[in-house]
């Protein structure tokens, strides 16, 4: 049955013009970012690092969570149509299908998006012309920024499920992005999803998790918000079955 929750989703999804966005917004960050460090090499001379620090900044604060708002408002919005959710509560699918087949799909969507970042950034750095070779790191940000964003997911999936509205779960992630930096500044960045996308993908500093207790607390608390955000999710829609 999940598989056909998910055959369904990509059905939804096929001949949306929303692919585009997927690839856009990686681009748009890296060029700022790109565009950043070459005006200040003179203060940036770490080259690949220093060249993460400015496209990852842009990207991961930003970029990447309005993408994944996006994607969750997207996935919701024609169940929020024409009585559609009333429909779906009377298919012969579980809750459970539904809503994993969601998440597992912006998964997806997200895993694409960070391997189109780490295309974009390896050729704007060959393009700069550097001479020495890719961050060991860089593969364990891509992952750890990949997981931070399935738990943010979790909980855009259930906020646009519950606010019909595409708009405003777009704008509440974005208002969570500054709250994140805030928390994330003042060192309690570790409690809050959006700040541990900025520690995962080390955006500000590259030795955001140190040691392996940072790395098992980092994975711990996101695991810890999707099964919250999948158990919420899952007792809303038990009581909230139709739709006036």
């Amino acid at each position: 049955m999940i598989v056909q929750c998910l055959h369904a989703e990509w059905l939804k999804l096929r001949h949306s013009r929303f692919w585009y966005i997927l690839i856009i917004l990686p681009i748009i960050s890296t060029f700022i970012g790109s565009i950043n460090y070459y005006f200040n090499q003179g203060i940036l001379q770490n080259e690949w690092y220093s060249l993460w620090s400015q496209v990852s900044l842009f990207y991961g604060e930003f970029f990447f969570p309005i993408l994944i708002a996006i994607c969750c408002s997207l996935i919701w919005r024609l169940e929020h149509f024409n009585k559609n959710w009333n429909l779906l509560m009377t298919m012969p699918v579980s809750l459970p299908n539904i809503y994993l087949a969601k998440l597992f799909t912006i998964s997806l969507m997200l895993l694409f998006v960070q391997g189109v970042f780490f295309l974009l950034y390896v050729t704007a750095g060959a393009v700069i012309g550097f001479s020495t070779s890719l961050p060991k790191e860089l593969f364990g940000w891509l992952i750890r920024g990949w997981f931070a964003g399935v738990a943010i997911s979790a909980l855009q999936l259930t906020l646009s499920m519950v606010i019909r509205s595409f708009a405003i779960p777009i704008g509440i992630s974005l208002c969570a992005s500054f709250i994140g930096l805030g928390l994330y500044v003042l060192d309690l960045g570790i409690f809050f999803p959006h700040s541990l996308l900025t520690l995962g993908m080390s955006v500000i500093s590259q030795t955001g998790l140190p040691s392996l207790m940072n790395h098992i607390a980092f994975f711990l608390i996101n695991l810890f918000y999707i099964i919250i955000s999948f158990l919420f999710a899952m007792e809303w829609m038990r009581k909230k079955d139709v739709f006036a």
